[in-house]
């Protein structure tokens, strides 16, 4: 949550004690349009630059994030609220990520296309590469600031775009020093901007203006759809990381201890705001009652307090507003039907207690379209796999997905039906391999892809160069 001290300035404040940690600058319409300029008269410099020479200052900011790991990640800690040791694992992720992009980016090799296959072009040399798209926004989400960061800006420098980064007013400061870091290491001028305001106001601006090429967003799908939108008009490519209300499905035939744990670290990742944690939680009805009863007693045991503690499990949501929706909506869902059985209570207007709710049915709006960005396990009993696909399918979302089943033609025949970008198999779907094609289907995104492979692909364009009659092998 943010106080106004004037209209130029925010406070950034630590959701856990409620302390004000610092203030950022707001930039005005004039300064996003000077950053825009900036950016433009980058990028030609900044794409000539050759491959080698960029990961060079990559790997010397990797090594300096680092050596600063310990600041950045209690910076993390205290912005977002988010157990430190999930902040140091985020802060490890940046510079992991910095190093690989670089090395990956060295094979992003364009194609030699014979033509002889088409009558009167078979003498033709046709040659494809990779070309940078120019300036290109990117909108980070308050959750993992560092770690989204990284998937969005490593891709789009290594590849020889410029970016302007527009990060939440609840989670700015870890950004603000990871950009502090690449300068001192060597970025050029203006390559990399960090822009600070609200997303209808300056993120608008950003995202609206015909001087930039591409848009690259990680948050909720009403603000994705604004943002496309708005992009659209100026035919700018849009790469967009959604919500999602993600299932995890549980047959009988498993180790019912294990899959609570994996329920657990699936759903608690930030606290219960993640977008690919398991919100939807569909068992089969011989072990729910297990399962169930066995959710209750390990979520009972988990601690709340200041994330700075290595003894705490629950940190504060981001912020008070947080908190009310996420009340909201389990009272609507009780009020739907559903049965409380822990939790459903804030405490001291900064944690929200992990909240276990059994008898979801399935028309419940928890069991298909509400998100909820919060601890909450909502229980859905199902009885056939027919039963099960058709759950977790009826939702306007398909980010990630997990199912347990020891039965491997199961599990490989409904992970084809399951409508999610990653369906992850007896583990949870809070899973996101570096090298992950990532990004979901329906209104969880489009049809790009981050990850060390597809954010490359997502944020370039292919040059094609024909040698006219420049071979001389065909009569």
């Amino acid at each position: 949550m943010q106080t106004k001290v004037n209209p130029n300035l925010v406070e950034v404040i630590n959701p856990a004690t409620k302390e004000v940690i610092d203030s950022i600058y707001v930039a005005t319409e004039e300064e996003v349009d000077q950053a825009i300029q900036k950016a433009n008269a980058a990028k030609k410099s900044w794409a000539s630059t050759p491959v080698w020479k960029r990961a060079e200052i990559f790997n010397r900011f990797a090594n300096a994030v680092d050596e600063n790991k310990e600041e950045l990640a209690k910076l993390l800690c205290y912005e977002a609220g988010k157990p430190i040791a999930q902040a140091e694992g985020e802060i490890d992720t940046v510079s992991r990520l910095f190093r690989a992009f670089p090395e990956t980016a060295k094979h992003l090799y364009g194609k030699n296309i014979p033509l002889d296959h088409q009558q009167g072009i078979e003498n033709d040399v046709y040659l494809t590469r990779r070309e940078p798209l120019g300036v290109i926004v990117g909108i980070i989400p308050f959750n993992y600031p560092a770690d989204v960061f990284s998937h969005k800006v490593a891709p789009a420098l290594i590849t020889g775009n410029v970016m302007i980064v527009k990060p939440p007013l609840d989670t700015p400061l870890t950004i603000l020093k990871l950009a502090e870091l690449f300068y001192q290491s060597g970025l050029p001028e203006g390559v990399l901007q960090v822009v600070n305001g609200n997303g209808s106001t300056v993120g608008q601006r950003l995202v609206s203006s015909p001087l930039i090429h591409g848009v690259s967003l990680t948050g909720g799908t009403d603000t994705g759809i604004k943002v496309a939108s708005s992009a659209i008009k100026n035919l700018n490519p849009v790469m967009l990381e959604l919500g999602g209300n993600d299932p995890f499905i549980v047959f009988e035939d498993v180790d019912v201890d294990r899959v609570v744990n994996e329920a657990i670290a699936g759903r608690m990742g930030m606290n219960g705001q993640t977008c690919i944690a398991n919100k939807r939680l569909i068992i089969h009805k011989s072990i729910v009652k297990e399962f169930t009863e066995k959710l209750v007693e390990r979520v009972k045991k988990l601690k709340y307090g200041n994330p700075i503690d290595r003894t705490v499990d629950v940190g504060p949501l981001i912020n008070e507003r947080a908190l009310q929706t996420v009340h909201e909506q389990v009272l609507h869902t009780i009020n739907q039907g559903a049965e409380l059985l822990t939790g459903g209570e804030i405490i001291d207007n900064t944690w929200y207690l992990p909240t276990v709710l059994t008898n979801v049915k399935p028309e419940f709006d928890i069991a298909r379209d509400l998100e909820v960005f919060g601890p909450v396990f909502p229980i859905i009993e199902f009885e056939t796999e027919e039963e099960a696909v058709s759950i977790a399918n009826n939702s306007c979302y398909g980010l990630n997905a997990s199912l347990f089943t020891n039965d491997i033609n199961r599990a490989m025949n409904i992970s084809h039906q399951i409508e999610s970008g990653i369906v992850a198999v007896n583990g949870t779907g809070l899973y996101r391999p570096d090298v992950s094609y990532f990004g979901g289907y329906k209104m969880s995104g489009y049809t790009s892809k981050e990850g060390l492979i597809g954010a490359l692909e997502s944020m370039t364009q292919i040059k094609s160069v024909a040698f006219r009659n420049s071979l001389q092998l065909y009569k």
